[in-house]
């Protein structure tokens, strides 16, 4: 059972290679770190504190070629996590088919936060249990 999630804190580094974010369960304590890559670290923050773009960055792309196609988002989850990488799947809707498209988390919840409204986060129970060891 795919568990809410919401962005909750995003850490960038001039210095570092990787980049951090993190995913708070919504009705509950879990919490766990994300690295992510640099461009899609200030893709998200750019979109969680509303600073314009003068022209569409590649997240703002997906949301549109998706949607000027017809479909709708619905929503990111994030799938499974094998050797030390998450996977994830951006899921729209179109013509009332459920598309699952295969995304880096980092790509996903970027996409997430380029939609207004966001889109809702899941983390499959399984996922939560490898991260968090228990």
């Amino acid at each position: 059972m795919p568990v809410p999630m919401e962005l909750s804190r995003i850490i960038i580094s001039e210095t570092n290679e990787q980049q951090v974010i993190y995913l708070k369960e919504i009705d509950g304590e879990r919490t766990f770190p994300i690295l992510i890559g640099f461009f899609e670290a200030t893709s998200i923050d750019r979109r969680v504190k509303n600073w314009p773009s003068p022209r569409p960055l590649t997240h703002d792309l997906i949301v549109g070629v998706v949607e000027n196609l017809g479909a709708e988002f619905q929503d990111v989850i994030i799938s499974e996590l094998k050797d030390h990488t998450y996977f994830a799947k951006l899921r729209v809707r179109q013509e009332g088919e459920l598309i699952e498209i295969d995304a880096r988390p980092s790509d996903a919840i970027a996409v997430a936060v380029t939609c207004d409204p966001v889109l809702p986060i899941y983390v499959n129970e399984d996922v939560l249990n490898d991260v968090l060891g228990e």
